[in-house]
């Protein structure tokens, strides 16, 4: 505070230096960071892999499975594939448990219900299934879970059939393996249906918790217990023949698993001689072209901020991090054409290698990075290098706020006729209140438990996506334009020389917004900054001229949401026409707000929640700041 209420603050030379030229830093700023994050990607900057915790002791013991156990594969394939053609769309829940108890499992089944939140008495039911073997060492204290999620052949997504036969195959031989007295945790295997909820509603009933809001998922209960879950591996193998497996890590709201989890993936891959990738990219085979190898890092780290920013992880296991258990999905892409493969028998031997290493674990992942990025497979970015990227974006923002207080303040230094005014009359302090907080009142009442189920019901008569996209497009349309009216009709009594004090907030509550939000999720604070500096840092308290309303207008979050869209829609349909491919991108927009406010209330996928608490309020409050009425001083003009 000393900074705002010091009158000898400002009139130093250094400080005057930043003051006069603060436009020019905060751009200076702007350009340092998108060049800082894109260098990230050289290889002097990042480091390569490594293991902290040296129990998990990767590839130090051989592998027991072998081609004896590996023929049972295609027992169990055949017994599925002929069991899924009398199933075409649903699970085939007592041929699963038959399994499980065939495997001499300990044997459960999980039923959930989701009361669909957009739509009255609507429900839908689903069952999991799943099987413990319990350690002969050990009183259910601790264990690991291998999971599959089940998709029937009506399955718009890859077939997970050889993933299950894999589990089995898995099962079958640590079910004869499990005399051995070096098995100390319980390990679960678990079949989910309908994809990540019926994996959510398994963990809120496994913890006795629940994550969305209430009334929304009914996670049930669970007949049967295992210990304290330490790690999850989700499988995802879409045929007998495969090409590479890929590595996916990240969960909701931008979590990531221990790197030394990821890392053993990758070690036991090699291992084994299968191929594998982060984000279908292999680190490995990018050659020794230091141009193409740098730019396939960038390309990489680029897809996994891309992916971390939406907060929906990109498989089952990103619903374990938030209950502190380290989880990634290993998906194995079918092999097209002729050429080398890797066999089931060699993924199930990297899954036994990783089952032995977590099985030495005597305590929680806790000693390698939590918040990193990966331009490739065994190198990685700590979070001490990207955070400055962002910091420095930040920065401008609060260099901003402290040029515009202070070139405010030595306007109105004492001496100045203007000085007998009181300040809260001299800054409009009750109207800067009355904006700011009914900006973020617009925001509350735009909540995913509020605005959908009204803009539902009003519109009935439509498709739920369509819905939602005119209940918030009308609003922001109405934002935009009554806005500025009301601005110069009702305000014209305030007779106030500028409204700094409005501009300052929106600059301080942008900047320590986006600050709070990198901390959990970098990729959507850095995306979001990189969007809304360069408009903040061009704004004026006062005289803003058009170019600068119009690139406030480009970036409402509406908008935004509107060009992300129709970037995505483009490359993947490059051949439609006009007509069709706008129409696909409001469909697609529309699509994704329901897909958003359904996350928010099952999951609890804050990405809605930032937007409408933070980056509307912010923005609405910059646009009113746009039509504000002002008086041009006499000083200003002579200027």
């Amino acid at each position: 505070m000393g900074l705002l209420t010091d009158p000898s603050v400002g009139h130093g030379a250094l400080t005057s230096i930043f003051v006069r030229h603060h436009n020019r830093f905060c751009i200076v700023m702007y350009i340092v960071s998108v060049a800082l994050f894109c260098m990230l990607a050289h290889y002097s900057l990042s480091s390569q892999t490594y293991f902290s915790e040296n129990a998990l002791l990767p590839g130090l013991v051989k592998g027991q499975l072998n081609d004896n156990t590996g023929s049972s594969f295609r027992d169990h394939y055949r017994e599925l594939n002929a069991e899924a053609e009398h199933f075409e769309t649903e699970t085939p829940h007592s041929y699963l448990i038959s399994k499980f108890k065939n495997l001499r499992l300990e044997t459960y089944s999980h039923n959930f219900t989701l009361n669909y939140p957009l739509k009255k008495n609507t429900k839908y039911t689903g069952r999991n299934v799943y099987g413990i073997l319990r350690a002969p060492r050990s009183a259910s204290i601790e264990s690991i879970v291998l999971s599959v999620p089940y998709r029937a052949p009506s399955s718009v997504f890859p077939s997970t059939l050889p993933g299950l036969a894999v589990m089995f195959q898995i099962a079958q031989f640590f079910r004869r393996m499990y005399n051995q007295i070096y098995w100390a945790k319980d390990i679960i295997f678990l079949v989910t249906e309908h994809e990540q909820l019926g994996m959510q509603a398994w963990l809120e009933a496994y913890h006795g918790t629940s994550c969305g809001s209430p009334g929304v998922l009914d996670s049930g209960k669970l007949s049967g217990r295992a210990g304290a879950i330490q790690a999850a591996i989700n499988l995802e193998i879409h045929s007998e023949k495969i090409d590479h497996i890929d590595v996916k890590l990240s969960g909701l709201n931008g979590q990531l698993p221990n790197l030394d989890l990821v890392n053993l993936a990758h070690r036991l891959c090699n291992k084994e001689s299968v191929k594998h990738t982060f984000n279908n990219v292999d680190g490995g085979a990018i050659g020794r072209n230091k141009v193409n190898s740098y730019y396939t890092n960038l390309s990489t780290m680029l897809s996994m901020v891309m992916t971390q920013a939406t907060g929906v992880p990109d498989g089952n296991h990103g619903l374990f991090h938030r209950f502190g258990i380290e989880a990634i999905t290993l998906e194995g892409h079918e092999k097209e054409g002729r050429g080398i493969y890797s066999s089931v028998l060699q993924v199930g031997r990297v899954i036994e290698g990783m089952f032995r290493s977590l099985n030495n674990l005597l305590e929680r992942f806790h000693q390698s990075f939590f918040f990193y990025l990966l331009p490739s497979t065994d190198r990685y970015v700590s979070i001490g290098l990207y955070m400055p990227c962002l910091v420095l974006l930040v920065g401008a923002l609060f260099l901003k706020a402290f040029s515009t207080w202070i070139q405010h303040s030595t306007e109105h230094k004492p001496g100045d006729s203007s000085a007998e005014t009181t300040i809260p009359e001299h800054l409009n302090v009750g109207m800067v209140s009355v904006i700011t907080l009914g900006s973020h009142v617009v925001g509350l009442l735009l909540l995913p438990n509020l605005a959908p189920a009204y803009f539902t019901h009003f519109w009935n008569y439509m498709p739920t996506h369509r819905a939602l996209l005119l209940g918030y497009g009308s609003l922001s349309l109405t934002i935009v334009c009554i806005l500025p009216i009301i601005m110069k009709k009702c305000l014209n009594s305030f007779k106030s020389s500028n409204w700094v004090l409005l501009h300052v907030i929106c600059l301080l509550e942008l900047g320590i917004g986006l600050l709070c939000v990198s901390m959990h999720n970098f990729s959507l604070g850095y995306l979001t900054a990189l969007v809304y500096v360069l408009p903040a840092i061009c704004t004026k308290s006062s005289q803003n001229s058009l170019i600068v309303k119009f690139l406030w207008l480009l970036v409402h979050p509406m908008c935004s949401l509107f060009w992300i869209t129709a970037y995505i829609t483009y490359t993947a349909y490059p051949e439609l026409p006009i007509t069709d491919y706008l129409t696909k991108v409001l469909e697609a927009s529309g699509q994704w707000m329901v897909l958003s406010t359904v996350d928010n209330m099952i999951y609890g996928n804050w990405a809605f929640t930032v937007g409408v608490l933070l980056l509307l309020p912010v923005w609405t409050a910059f646009w009113c700041l746009m039509f504000l009425p002002t008086i041009v001083s006499k000083k200003m003009k002579t200027e």
